[in-house]
């Protein structure tokens, strides 16, 4: 009789259990019934090339390029818009969804941020002055001269493949670009690319598709000529971004082929002190860009 009651109370909880989950997913499930079933017939009409465009002036060159031939399938979820299309001449059905600031040496807090007045970043928050740290300044020319604020120290990512083993971290710090993607991107090289933005805004030298040794991501728009040295003779680090690491690391985990496309719309604070190159040339910088894409898109198409 223990035993049985036992089980009447076991199967009570276990059914009062997968009853509270049904109805909590009811509440918070954000994938509909119907969207899934969406998703389900878009999938099945795959495998889809995958372009992940990091901000709004990126995203719109590409919609309005004639290269790009968009479907009326959508998808709005958690946010964000993907969209279905084809490039070239159908031949490659794709989807993509449009997924700090270190200033520059001697800016201070009545200085324009790059890309500010675009409403990407802002002074309102605050800001952290690394020198009012400093001790032993009277010591200028000796070791002795620290920081309270230390060292940073530049630490690997960690990842979890989808064919390694369950709850085992694996780490990090670089992410290998697809070597078929890599020799495909590299007959672009002689690309022609836009240099103008209109007949009195050009750049000063030609802009051309170069492919890079190592690229780097961080959370900060990066506009200082010191650290963009720093990383260069530290790491070897060519270009820099916000965005591309965070898809690297989702391929990695993935083992989806990667590659990352991107266009300098800024030199990192070594250009002229009186102006932010961003906020000029990330237009062109973004026409330029899906410039680039397209024709490796297209050239990919030649390749499967």
């Amino acid at each position: 009789m223990a035993a049985t009651h036992g089980r009447i109370v076991l199967f009570m909880l276990l059914a009062t259990f997968m009853w509270f989950n049904v109805q909590n997913s009811l509440v918070s499930c954000a994938l509909t019934p119907k969207l899934q079933k969406k998703i389900a017939k878009i999938n099945k009409e795959g495998p889809y090339l995958g372009l992940v465009m990091p901000n709004s002036f990126e995203l719109n060159p590409l919609l309005q390029n004639p290269g790009y031939t968009p479907t009326d399938t959508i998808i709005d979820f958690s946010g964000r818009r993907f969209r279905f299309g084809y490039i070239g001449d159908k031949g490659r059905r794709f989807r993509f969804g449009y997924i700090g600031d270190k200033p520059r040496f001697g800016q201070g807090a009545n200085d324009t941020l790059p890309l500010e007045n675009n409403g990407d970043y802002t002074r309102d928050v605050g800001f952290i002055k690394f020198s009012d740290f400093t001790s032993n300044i009277s010591a200028a020319d000796s070791v002795t001269v620290d920081n309270h604020l230390n060292s940073l120290w530049y630490q690997p990512e960690e990842i979890f493949p989808i064919d390694g083993i369950p709850e085992q971290r694996q780490h990090a710090l670089w992410v290998p670009v697809n070597a078929k993607y890599y020799r495909i991107a590299k007959k672009l090289e002689k690309m022609k690319l836009e240099a103008c933005i209109d007949s009195n805004k050009c750049l000063t030298t030609t802009p051309k598709v170069v492919l890079v040794e190592r690229g780097t991501s961080a959370g900060f728009f990066l506009d200082n000529a010191a650290y963009r040295t720093f990383i260069h003779s530290k790491f070897n680090v060519s270009p820099v971004d916000m965005e591309s690491a965070s898809v690297a690391l989702i391929c990695l985990q993935q083992r989806i082929p990667f590659i990352a496309i991107r266009a300098l719309s800024d030199l990192a604070g070594g250009g002229t002190a009186e102006s932010n190159e961003a906020d000029t040339f990330s237009p062109l910088a973004a026409t330029n860009s899906v410039a680039v894409v397209i024709e490796f898109v297209k050239q990919l198409s030649h390749h499967s």
